[in-house]
Order: C-alpha cells, then structure tokens, then sequence
C-alpha cells in the first residue's frame, strides 16, 4: 500500500525512490510489526484476561506449572495480525508470491 504510494510520489520528488529498495522496506516492515506488536499486545492481553480466555493446567503435572493457570495463550494471534498488517503497508501488492504467502 505505501510502496504504490511512494512510487506515486516519486515522480514528483526523486527521494521517494528509496522506497524502491526491497531492504529498507523490510526494515520498516519489521520495525512496524514491532510497533504495533508493542503497542496491541499489552490491549490484547488485558481483553483476553477479561474473558478469562487463558492456558488450563493439568492436575498431574508439575506443581511448578499451577502457577502458569490463566495465563495469556493467544500470542500467535498477536504475531500474525503484526506481520499482516505490516506486509500488506510495506509489500508490493503487486507480487503474486505476496498474495500466496499472506493466504
């Protein structure tokens, strides 16, 4: 999304043509999903605690592990809504192979 846009500026402004580098657009991807993995997760956190929504413990397993009863299990969610976001602002939409990775 910010890739057509850039190429849209860039001809009115050649310094937007650094946006064309496939590794400055990594690096901005991955400090976005950073950004808002940092920014959702502890919102995220809070909701999935509100609905009690968290990892049961066996009763036979260590006793270490009661501890850990109600914790937080949905970070894979987290992490994938990151990485979605920040590849569909930062990818060329373009690109078949972003469309086969992304679904």
């Amino acid at each position: 999304m910010l890739y057509e846009l850039s190429q849209f500026f860039s001809q009115f402004h050649s310094g937007f043509n650094v946006f064309q580098y496939l590794t400055l657009r990594s690096i901005l991807g991955v400090l976005t999903a950073l950004t808002i993995s940092l920014i959702v997760g502890p919102r995220m956190i809070r909701y999935l605690s509100s609905y009690n929504i968290g990892q049961s413990v066996r009763d036979d397993g260590p006793e270490s592990h009661f501890s850990k009863a109600g914790t937080p299990t949905m970070g894979g969610a987290l992490i994938l809504i990151a990485i979605v976001i920040s590849t569909i602002l930062w990818s060329d939409l373009s690109s078949r192979f972003v469309w086969v990775v992304l679904f």
